[in-house]
């Protein structure tokens, strides 16, 4: 894969930040996968440039001192808006996200399924022509998005070592699009612990000592929430350099076969975010409802169910499928637009 950063104005870098809250919100919905906001908004192969440039040579380059080589080479300015983002999602948009879930839950899926459908359609154009191989290898994603979709989460675990797992698998949803990350750390058990309890332990202790009380420190529970999402965060970086560099290489060799694969797993795991579901309930053997770490009630599978077409929130939720949809062409059009700009703007320098 070609270098692939390049030079941002202001506007653009402003556009790249909103990509990034938008990332983020995208990471923390179980069956959504961030990478799918990194395809259709026109950054995802500067992102896995970006992500395996993260190497032994640029910790060379940190060691010795040479701060702006390093920069440069990791394409720092990229990773600090696009993660600024990300960051400002987890501490804002993500929280109204959760409200909005708690809500309304059909409505924001349906807005998400909306914009899964709209993404599948962009990158099906992006493959010219289906060859058996390429037939076979979505059919493989399909099967393989099929299999994690009907995945039963298993308890909580906060053992260190299997956060650090858990930090390795969440990001892969960010450098393989249809791929959920944070369906995953629900299937291994841990998304209440690291994408709620934890994010929100941070958020209370850094917001507290901004007003000068200190005392949320000496909180032990609050204090080993806060390791766990720095075991958490060390994991995911590690994951981001081993995915990245895999993706890289396979975007090299076998580019059209990847996005057949990327198809196939979106189609599989689209069940994920179907917005007409029923949750049903995990209960022990004397019929109490188990509860998760945090008194929620634990789910062991969904019912699905097709709208019904008498209601008004069927049609409340069939209009959030289409905002999702337009959304995504909305977004697709802007970065047609813009290449095209780019395009013709470099024609007439040469």
């Amino acid at each position: 894969m070609k270098p692939l950063t390049k030079k941002r104005s202001s506007s653009e870098a402003f556009f790249l930040l909103l990509k990034g809250i938008a990332m983020g919100a995208a990471n923390k919905v179980p069956g959504v996968s961030g990478g799918i906001v990194a395809l259709v908004g026109g950054f995802y192969e500067e992102l896995i440039f970006s992500f395996q440039r993260l190497n032994l040579k640029a910790l060379k380059l940190l060691v010795s001192g040479r701060f702006k080589s390093f920069w440069i080479y990791i394409n720092g300015r990229f990773l600090i808006i696009l993660f600024g983002g990300v960051i400002m999602s987890y501490f804002s948009v993500s929280l109204l996200l959760d409200y909005a879930l708690k809500s309304n839950e059909a409505m924001v899926l349906g807005a998400f399924f909306g914009m899964i459908i709209a993404s599948l359609f962009l990158i099906i154009k992006q493959v010219n022509f289906w060859e058996k191989t390429t037939v076979l290898i979505l059919s493989i994603g399909l099967i393989l998005g099929l299999t994690i979709s009907y995945a039963r989460p298993i308890s909580e675990n906060d053992q260190l070592l299997f956060v650090f797992f858990c930090g390795i698998i969440s990001v892969s949803g960010m450098t393989i699009p249809g791929l959920s990350g944070s369906f995953l750390l629900l299937v291994l058990g841990n998304y209440n612990l690291l994408l709620v309890d934890s994010v929100n332990a941070v958020f209370k202790i850094l917001t507290n000592i901004l007003i000068g009380n200190f005392e949320p420190l000496n909180d032990p529970i609050l204090g080993r929430l806060v390791i766990i999402m720095l075991v958490f965060g060390l994991g995911s970086v590690l994951g981001l350099i081993l995915f990245s560099n895999v993706i890289k290489w396979v975007l090299k060799i076998y580019p059209k076969h990847t996005l057949a694969a990327i198809i196939g797993f979106i189609t599989g795991t689209l069940r994920l975010v179907w917005p007409w579901k029923t949750k049903i309930f995990s209960y022990d053997e004397y019929g109490k409802m188990i509860k998760n770490s945090v008194g929620n009630p634990e789910v062991a599978s969904y019912k699905y169910t097709f709208p019904d077409l008498s209601t008004l929130e069927a049609y409340g939720v069939i209009t959030a499928i289409l905002v999702g949809v337009g959304l995504l062409f909305l977004i697709d059009y802007y970065d047609k637009k813009r290449n095209d700009k780019e395009i013709r703007a470099s024609r007439k320098e040469y």
